[in-house]
């Protein structure tokens, strides 16, 4: 029987540390008094230290930006400038992760390539430019995952799986690109400001075949969590893209854990899983995960981890993850993978790792 393998795994993230400057930024932004206290106090609180983007800080978040910087106080970019950006950054960025998988001479041998990114449109799309740039085969089979949130990665890898599956001679190429920082929004509003803490740019790449090696994947899992349509919305604004992220999130996960644990868990308690591999969405969406699930206090330590040192990366965050568990070759182990997306919905899939 034919199962499918993520062999290897390539990150990559843009040049510029913005976390602190965005902070910075944010101090004098906010009206003064409590808005700013509050806004000092949950950043203090976020488990973030740094986050990347594909814009220099000086550009990013200057409060008087020199001529050139791209946000700028009373006139933040169209979404069309920001879209020219996308067009000119991630390609390169996508590039460079995938030389992390360090293919050489296998590229003439990709036959499906696989993109998830929500954070840009162009045509010819984000797929057609890379296949471009790599020199993959021009009968190669693309699709292109869009406007998925944060969750992308996973229908992603499906289709992959999928791929495999229907040919065990496929070598499929599955990338995650997202430059979420060319989003931000003018604000004077706290809760908005706490929602652009969180997000940074970063890329992704995976080699999925049916070579026994990595990680072996199993059944792939969606649950629809009742009555959360309005917890997270993305909209395409003239000013970019509008994220909403609603503060029931982590309640709603929490809830939604404890009521179906048993079917997440495909009947298995928690201890049949050695490996977490859930999405920093924040650091209340990981607590959100740990109390549903009544996982120790250590079973996160990898995606607390990758939040820390990189942000919500929205669909390459997962993989980030994952890359991270594939290096600790230390036996076989078995995991759970789970990011969370508009609707709102939790994609999951079971991986073991083989020795």
């Amino acid at each position: 029987m034919t199962v499918a393998h993520i062999n290897r795994i390539g990150t990559a993230v843009p040049a510029h540390d913005v976390h602190a400057a965005f902070l910075n930024f944010m101090a004098i932004s906010l009206p003064e008094g409590r808005p700013r206290q509050l806004f000092s106090r949950m950043a203090n609180r976020s488990g973030i230290a740094h986050r990347y983007s594909v814009l220099a800080p000086e550009g990013l978040v200057a409060a008087d930006a020199p001529p050139g910087g791209f946000y700028r106080r009373g006139a933040y970019p169209s979404t069309a400038t920001r879209m020219q950006l996308y067009e000119e950054h991630a390609p390169a960025l996508a590039e460079q992760a995938v030389a992390a998988l360090q293919l050489k001479g296998e590229a003439a041998s990709i036959t499906h390539l696989v993109v998830a990114s929500c954070t840009g449109f162009v045509a010819p799309g984000l797929d057609q430019l890379l296949a471009k740039r790599l020199g993959l085969r021009t009968d190669l089979q693309r699709s292109l995952v869009g406007f998925m949130g944060c969750c992308a990665a996973v229908p992603a890898l499906r289709i992959a799986r999928d791929a495999v599956l229907a040919d065990p001679a496929a070598r499929v190429l599955v990338v995650n690109l997202e430059l979420s920082t060319l989003h931000l929004q003018e604000t004077d509003d706290v809760q908005t400001a706490l929602s652009f803490l969180l997000f940074g740019d970063g890329a992704s790449a995976a080699l999925v075949t049916a070579e026994p090696t990595g990680f072996a994947l199993g059944d792939f899992r969606a649950h629809l969590i009742p009555e959360s349509e309005d917890c997270i919305t993305w909209h395409i604004g003239d000013q970019g893209f509008i994220m909403h992220l609603s503060g029931q999130v982590p309640g709603k996960i929490t809830q939604a854990l404890r009521a179906d644990a048993d079917g997440l868990l495909r009947g298995e308690g928690t201890q049949a899983i050695d490996l977490w591999a859930i999405h920093g969405g924040g650091r209340s969406v990981l607590d959100a995960v740990e109390t549903g699930l009544n996982l120790s206090p250590d079973a996160l330590a990898i995606s607390r981890d990758i939040l820390c040192n990189h942000g919500n990366m929205s669909s390459a965050t997962i993989m980030f993850a994952l890359a991270a568990m594939l290096r600790q070759a230390d036996g076989e182990k078995r995991g759970l993978a789970m990011a969370f997306g508009p609707g709102m919905v939790a994609e999951t899939f079971r991986f073991t790792r083989l020795n």
